[in-house]
């Protein structure tokens, strides 16, 4: 089963990046800063989910960004699928926080259960038949809109939405042009997939 260890994010200054990663969301290792002047604009096709697990939860880390410096795209609410919101960090990366339980159960904790990359792809079919080629295994899969891997106990979960449909979801314009400023860290190998989003090995990547 292939293993995803981090993400790499590509930031014109990787050292606010990663003061504002650790004071908004407590991340560390999941996430990786790397400098980058590589141009890009509008959407970058990806989005980052931390997955909480009450709505409490998710208003801690949402407040806790937009005082770090994060701009609010879509205020934390309750939804069908649960309670979340959207914000967007100063690097310009996109962050879901989101929990499928309506109801808090317990004292608010900024305890993250899970980590999830969305990547917005053109064509969800070809893209899961590609990434099962180099040797992902499809845990769910709704056609052509909703495609999540098997990842295990990893740091970093993975799943595949429509591009436009992604970008609706937490409420931009899908256009976007340029570098996604983003690597996977994983032991899958190295290569780029149909959209552009580069894989590098964890080890290739250690040292960052």
């Amino acid at each position: 089963m292939t293993s995803i260890a981090s993400v790499t994010i590509e930031a014109s200054d990787p050292t606010a990046a990663e003061r504002f990663y650790t004071t908004a969301f407590g991340l560390g290792g999941q996430v990786r800063l790397r400098a980058s002047e590589a141009p890009t604009s509008g959407f970058r096709g990806f989005t980052l989910s931390l997955v909480m697990s009450q709505p409490a939860d998710v208003d801690i880390l949402v407040d806790a960004a937009v005082n770090a410096g994060a701009q609010t795209l879509k205020p934390a609410a309750k939804s069908l699928w649960g309670y979340g919101g959207v914000v967007q960090a100063p690097d310009g990366t996109l962050w879901q926080v989101v929990s499928s339980s309506k109801k808090n159960t317990g004292p608010a904790s900024r305890q993250i259960d899970e980590i999830v990359l969305l990547l917005g792809v053109e064509d969800v079919k070809a893209s899961k038949g590609f990434y099962v080629d180099h040797g992902l295994t499809v845990a769910k899969s709704f056609g052509g809109k909703y495609v999540e891997f098997a990842t295990g106990s990893d740091p970093v979960k993975l799943a595949l939405y429509k591009r436009r449909g992604l970008a609706k979801l937490v409420g931009i314009s899908p256009d976007g042009t340029g570098s996604h400023r983003l690597t996977i860290d994983s032991d899958a190998g190295t290569f780029t997939d149909p959209d552009g989003f580069a894989w590098a090995t964890a080890s290739e990547n250690a040292s960052l």
